[in-house]
């Protein structure tokens, strides 16, 4: 009896002896940094691929030193279920540990795409073509027609006949083999995080719709960038409206200019003239919908316009900070506008002498 218990004592002894030994091996080899070849590289995780694959990938590049080891701390400390596709980076030196980090926390390499507040869905569509080459490959024209259709945004805006107005304005890391489709998407989805339910319901009691209200944001986002500005304008847009004047606003006639693919960087008298619903210099109401895409603050704005008597404004040149003047009346509004035409001329005269400088 003392015979089998001695035995019994020893097995269980070799057994924690055992235990410990593998643990404590585990450990360092999880802990233990390695320097590496690969640390400017990036490394490509295919979707699909299980832990064993993962790790065995990781070895064969030298990230890992012991395969074996950090799958046993996978299987009874870890868990591989956490690791992610995609490509990364990995420092050197570097542990295992931190390795197995860096690819739960799913540290994929991306390409910034910045939509700035009033980009149009031309702009947009030919920043995706250039920061993003599709496979097959798609020009800025097939992008864009991607933007026709509405069903991302058909429960908000069922009037919309395209996204004009409704890709959000804002900076996005974008997976770099992301398709036009699900970029597209990504701005969308940030649109519709911002758009509140509650809006639709006061833009009805304002008479109006969200089609007509991201349509007014629109104007005032291409009209001032400064934001305390923008229910001020909101209701000037408002009272020529009601007074059924022509909204005068020459960003519609650079958006035409854009739909003709005429636009070179100049309004041109021509530009002024064309008969198109989108043209404010000459037809009264608002255009059929949004002209460039709009920011939070823009659309607060339309659903909230200052009440005031203004019909007119002008760059404020004695300020020059994008901020301006405001008019009730024509006489006044002349002025203002003298005074800016003096101002953008001597700018103009400033700009050639400067150029012409330059080329000698």
């Amino acid at each position: 009896m003392k015979k089998l218990l001695y035995i019994i004592f020893l097995l269980l002894f070799v057994a924690v002896v055992a235990v410990c030994g593998a643990s404590y091996w585990i450990y360092r080899s999880v802990n233990t940094q390695r320097e590496h070849t690969k640390s400017n590289e990036y490394i490509k995780i295919e979707k699909g691929s299980t832990p064993p694959q993962i790790i065995s990938k990781l070895a064969t590049e030298g990230i890992i030193a012991n395969e074996t080891a950090t799958l046993a701390y996978l299987r009874f400390l870890g868990d591989g279920s956490k690791l992610q596709a995609g490509e990364f980076q990995f420092p050197s030196p570097v542990s295992t540990l931190q390795v197995l980090k860096i690819l739960e926390k799913g540290e994929d390499r991306t390409i910034k795409l910045t939509i700035p507040e009033g980009f149009t869905r031309f702009d947009i569509a030919k920043r995706i073509a250039e920061k993003f080459p599709q496979n097959p490959p798609m020009d800025d024209k097939a992008i864009l027609a991607l933007m026709d259709d509405v069903t991302l945004i058909r429960d908000i805006s069922p009037t919309a006949t395209n996204l004009e107005g409704y890709m959000y304005p804002s900076t996005y890391n974008v997976p770099r083999g992301a398709t036009a489709q699900e970029i597209i998407k990504l701005t969308v989805d940030q649109f519709r995080k911002f758009w509140k339910p509650e809006w639709t319901q006061q833009a009805k009691s304002l008479g109006q719709s969200p089609q007509e209200i991201v349509t007014i944001a629109s104007l005032i986002e291409t009209e001032t960038a400064v934001e305390a500005e923008r229910p001020i304008v909101a209701g000037i847009i408002n009272n020529r409206l009601a007074k059924n004047i022509p909204l005068g606003i020459d960003q519609t006639n650079v958006y035409i200019a854009k739909m003709l693919g005429k636009w070179d960087g100049t309004i041109h008298k021509s530009d002024l003239e064309v008969d198109s619903p989108y043209n404010t210099r000459i037809k009264t109401g608002i255009p059929p919908g949004p002209i460039s895409s709009v920011s939070e603050s823009s659309i607060k704005a339309a659903l909230n316009p200052q009440q005031n008597d203004y019909i007119f404004y002008v760059r404020n040149v004695d300020a020059n900070d994008g901020s301006h003047w405001f008019y009730a009346s024509a006489a006044e509004f002349e002025k203002g506008k003298a005074k800016y035409q003096k101002w953008l001329e001597k700018e103009r005269q400033e700009k050639r002498s400067s150029e012409a400088n330059s080329n000698q």
